[in-house]
């Protein structure tokens, strides 16, 4: 427990996903100031994810000489909730939204598109979850069938997005289910469509997929695009012409913290917690871990 209410804090949010683990460093003044101390990434590839949890933690925070004991909370989020460093868990909707409203406070929703699935979030100004809908696991829009196809069409992850913004005859993949998207895939490899228009056509398809939930979520305005795919920018130029083919009630940003939007939230919300508990005189011990 933090001996003073107002005195800055340090905290580690760690975020476990499916095919990554992403770890975040914040720096929470008593003035409400909250600055990034350091920001890293390292991929699963069939490895444990406790230990990339691990080596990547003793990597970051040997990288900016900070010791375990300094700092004054380790929260996990995503699937950590197994991470025997943490001091607490937080559920992967609240950290997004608030690791969203760190990264663009003007945002009421963002977009979290990860391997397995995506997900709409609202929130309010305080990042308070007001609403939510999510694809299912089975869905094509998700970074592993993109993961897939890259493989299928031999280009790398990076090379999605620049290639998809060059195509001039999108085919739309209209499949839902991955496996007959895959199919769809091959389909248009043999009748000679090109990869760039093979690409962007998936992204069209995901995106009018990705605006449909966000309207069925409530969502109007800013829309921070998070997780992996944040990066994809053939999917952000998509989902920009899918909002304007429907309606314009959203519009899409991201930016170089975007992936890292669960482990800040999860930073965030745990230098929340302690403050939260110091106000009323009790320890960490006093709360539950989520």
């Amino acid at each position: 427990m933090i001996s003073e209410r107002n005195q800055t804090l340090t905290t580690c949010g760690i975020d476990v996903g499916s095919s990554s683990i992403k770890i975040a460093i914040v720096r929470c003044g008593h003035d409400s100031k909250e600055s990034v101390v350091a920001m890293q990434e390292e991929r699963i590839l069939k490895r444990n994810p406790l230990d990339v949890v691990t080596s990547l933690f003793a990597a970051l925070t040997e990288k900016v000489e900070l010791s375990r004991e300094r700092l004054d909370y380790i929260a996990t989020t995503g699937e950590g909730d197994g991470v025997s460093i943490r001091t607490g868990h937080f559920y992967g909707m609240t950290t997004h939204a608030r690791g969203g409203l760190y990264l663009e406070p003007k945002a009421r929703a963002v977009l979290d598109i990860g391997a397995l699935h995506g997900r709409a979030v609202l929130m309010d100004e305080k990042a308070k979850v007001l609403s939510y809908r999510m694809t299912s696991q089975c869905a094509s829009g998700s970074g592993q069938f993109l993961v897939n196809i890259s493989r299928y069409l031999g280009v790398t992850l990076d090379e999605i997005g620049p290639f998809s913004l060059t195509a001039e005859a999108p085919e739309v993949c209209s499949s839902i289910c991955a496996v007959l998207a895959e199919t769809d895939v091959i389909n248009m490899v043999s009748r000679g469509i090109s990869i760039p228009n093979i690409l962007k056509g998936i992204h069209l398809s995901m995106a009018t997929r990705y605006v449909r939930l966000l309207h069925a979520a409530g969502a109007s305005g800013t829309v921070l695009v998070t997780g992996g795919l944040a990066r994809d920018v053939g999917l952000l130029a998509a989902l920009q012409e899918a909002a304007a083919e429907h309606g314009g009630k959203v519009g899409f940003i991201a930016n170089e913290g975007s992936a890292y939007a669960g482990a800040l939230g999860a930073a965030l919300w745990g230098a929340f917690r302690i403050r939260k508990l110091a106000k009323k005189g009790l320890s960490l011990g006093a709360m539950g871990s989520r």
